[in-house]
């Protein structure tokens, strides 16, 4: 495995040459239809808070896009403009979101696996906290230094350094808690080869952002601070389009292989303000790095606009 990620140049909009040698600098790390009923909300005001389905659907090369919401219309409007967001991508990608504030879910083949890359990243830092926690115990020195580098820089030694301290048994332990069941940690230490899905990563990202059993509210608050301040070249992916009202915490993935081409991810969530909502968007067969962080923002601004209409919209 490499050193660290070359961090990526700060894109003129879509400037990326610089990451294609970060990108195949990751290389040796990787190396290591059901029925669709889209739901919509009821217009009477007893059935506000429950969504109701319909027979008719959206689909993107014959996979589903799947919303419910409790906010009349915001349903059909996600998966008309997911779909038409990933058209022509639809067979190498994937995407998951909630929304907490309009009781809204979508989901695009959220059980495909996919090679995480670098979003694994958030997962081993939620299995260290979990681990502290039950050694009741604070993050050491060292620590605190390597989950900094691991998520703010993806810096590969430090991921390293951290996947080795956890051990296959504790990246399990964390994975069997947070109820992330479609995740496989990658194959003889090769955590770039980790296979995750949307619906999983969606699922670690609600923990990071509610009361739960597995990570307590200081642990919650130390991840979420850490992908706050991810460098600006990296902050790319699930951001694109966000209003300037939220807060926006987020943790990327890229890398190339040999056999379908480069895997781009983008995981975030968005809070205050108001907000309460998270995505993840990873996509894979991209022949540039570029054309797969195009394809993640196509969707990321989809969700982000439709998400923040006014009521009335």
């Amino acid at each position: 495995m490499p050193g660290t990620h070359m961090p990526l140049t700060r894109r003129a909009k879509r400037g990326l040459a610089a990451a294609l040698a970060a990108g195949s600098a990751l290389t040796a790390i990787a190396a290591a239809a059901p029925v669709h009923a889209r739901t919509t909300a009821a217009t009477s005001a007893a059935a506000t808070s429950a969504a109701a389905t319909s027979a008719a659907g959206t689909s993107v090369e014959g996979s589903p896009v799947t919303c419910a919401s409790r906010r009349p219309g915001l349903a059909d409007r996600l998966e008309r403009d997911i779909a038409t967001a990933l058209h022509g991508h639809g067979k190498a990608s994937a995407l998951a979101l909630y929304d907490r504030t309009t009781a809204t879910s979508c989901t695009f083949r959220a059980s495909t696996a996919f090679d995480s890359a670098s979003v694994v990243k958030v997962t081993i830092l939620g299995a260290l906290l979990r681990q502290a926690a039950e050694e009741h115990r604070l993050l050491t020195s060292r620590e605190v230094d390597l989950t900094k580098a691991m998520i703010t820089k993806s810096d590969n030694a430090a991921t390293n350094a951290l996947w080795h301290q956890i051990g296959h048994a504790g990246i399990q332990h964390f994975l069997d808690l947070a109820g992330m069941r479609d995740t496989v940690p990658g194959p003889k230490g090769k955590w770039g080869r980790t296979q995750i899905t949307a619906g999983d990563q969606v699922k670690l990202l609600r923990l990071l952002t509610s009361d739960n059993h597995v990570l307590g509210e200081r642990a919650r608050a130390y991840a979420l601070r850490l992908m706050n301040r991810v460098v600006p070249d990296q902050r790319w992916g699930a951001p694109a389009g966000a209003p300037g009202t939220v807060t926006v915490h987020v943790k990327n993935g890229w890398v190339p292989l040999s056999t379908n081409g480069w895997r781009v991810h983008s995981v975030g969530v968005f809070t205050g303000g108001g907000h309460d909502y998270g995505m993840a968007v990873l996509s894979q067969g991209n022949r540039t790095m570029e054309n797969g962080v195009t394809t993640v923002e196509r969707a990321a601004r989809a969700v982000n606009r439709d998400l923040n209409l006014p009521k009335a919209a």
